[in-house]
């Protein structure tokens, strides 16, 4: 049995989670792909081995450099984003920082936004200042000082939508062509949208990449990190990255691809069960904000709409405690020189917040009260200890991030048993819908 694999272009999303990259049958017949445990690959033939090594025919080497249970799950991800070409990387982290590494040189400048997921920021905050690249933050909501500081000029254009973890959301298109304009590579983080609601490529992005440890995995059992676009672009970032070293180990490409079949299933799921929890959520008392893209209310509604399938299984929500939820994003452009590191004793006001996140947190049964998400059970916990735990407080205000936010992951349970687990937890520290 074989598959052509242009076929692949065809099919629904659903039908590529299960079928993209298995042209044929596994050794011995088998139907699930093997792990392929080797680190290196031998060749009785001197030419072929160097018509290998030199890339000119296809083959493996060295799995730091490639591996065919790796290369499985990058076809994978290729087709689900219709991209030319995919490459995978050890962590979510190391898709970025590779990413970036990769592409930028001393002189060059990013514009990117103030809400991008915590150790990215710390990239753009400190890292790459000091290797002699210029970067400006602009608050996530204003497009209109977003789209002014691509056209001043730039080199790359880093965008996360939805944001982590106050679920912002950033209208590629429209970035893109202002990009474009310039001649600077548009990069989005995908990661809360997966490919199943939100395809980057097509709305004028060079490169998406996700962390792959969470929806695409699904499963909180693997890490990893994958980045997609023109065989161009990605071939430069591989370039980087084998030479680098953070490759993906087999095992967890194994477990990153099992998880890819059933992403559209998961997905869906998780899209209607955040829906139906932040629609729960906006109507309790006890509940200052909900941040939730599928809410009409939400700011970014219209633009989620026209480039998302699903709004997603992640949303966040602030517990009402006086002005300690009112928090407002920084208004103007940053450029960033050196991470701020200001540091000030904790008000009142915040301790008040963490104690009362601390008490609802204690009244959730059906949610894990831990780091990361995407997992088929739900996730749950402070920006403080997950997203944003690099950022002082005073870093996590200015970003529009109050300390009594919740960020809550959905898992794939029935949805009347969280808004019942949720509604217990509300009424434990002491306000009832």
């Amino acid at each position: 049995m074989s598959r052509d694999p242009s076929e692949a272009a065809g099919w629904g999303a659903g039908t590529r989670c299960v079928w993209a990259g298995e042209a044929s049958l596994g050794p011995d017949g088998a139907t699930v792909p093997p792990v392929y445990h080797g680190v290196t690959y031998g060749y009785d033939d001197m030419a072929e081995w160097k018509a290998v090594a030199l890339g000119e025919r296809p083959g493996h080497i060295y799995s730091r450099n490639t591996n065919p249970t790796v290369e499985l799950f990058e076809r994978k991800v290729q087709e689900l984003e219709g991209a030319e070409a995919a490459t995978a990387f050890a962590t979510g982290m190391a898709a970025i920082s590779d990413t970036l590494s990769a592409l930028l040189a001393p002189g060059d400048r990013v514009v990117s936004i103030t809400d991008t997921y915590g150790g990215a920021n710390r990239i753009f905050t400190e890292f790459l200042p000091r290797l002699g690249v210029e970067v400006t933050l602009v608050p996530t909501h204003d497009a209109e000082a977003l789209a002014a500081e691509i056209d001043r000029g730039c080199s790359l254009v880093y965008l996360e939508t939805p944001t982590n973890p106050t679920l912002k959301v950033v209208d590629i298109a429209r970035m893109a062509e202002s990009a474009r304009a310039v001649g600077a590579t548009v990069v989005v983080d995908s990661t809360f949208a997966t490919p199943i609601n939100q395809r980057p490529l097509e709305l004028g992005a060079d490169l998406v990449l996700h962390s792959a440890t969470k929806f695409m995995g699904g499963h909180s059992d693997a890490m990893g990190g994958v980045v997609a676009g023109s065989e161009a672009l990605v071939g430069t970032i591989f370039r980087y990255r084998e030479i680098n070293g953070a490759s993906l180990d087999p095992m967890s490409a194994f477990l990153l691809t099992r998880g890819l079949k059933t992403l559209e299933l998961r997905v869906e799921r998780q899209n209607a069960n955040a829906l139906e929890v932040a629609r729960f959520l906006s109507r309790h008392p006890a509940v200052e904000a909900v941040y939730y893209p599928g809410l009409e209310s939400h700011p970014g509604h219209e633009i989620a709409r026209r480039q998302m399938r699903g709004f997603g299984g992640v949303l966040s929500f602030a517990l009402a405690v006086g002005d300690v939820g009112d928090v407002e994003a920084v208004e103007t452009v940053e450029t960033v020189g050196t991470l701020d590191t200001l540091e000030t004793g904790e008000s009142g006001e915040a301790a008040d917040a963490e104690d009362l996140v601390a008490r609802f947190l204690g009244g959730l049964g059906l949610a894990h009260r831990a780091a990361s998400l995407g997992s088929v059970a739900t996730l749950v916990g402070p920006p403080s200890t997950t997203s944003h735990v690099e950022l002082t407080r005073e870093a996590r205000a200015r970003a529009g991030i109050p300390e009594a936010l919740i960020r809550y992951s959905v898992g794939i349970e029935n949805p009347s048993d969280l808004v019942a687990d949720l509604e217990r937890a509300l009424g434990q520290i002491g306000v009832h819908a």
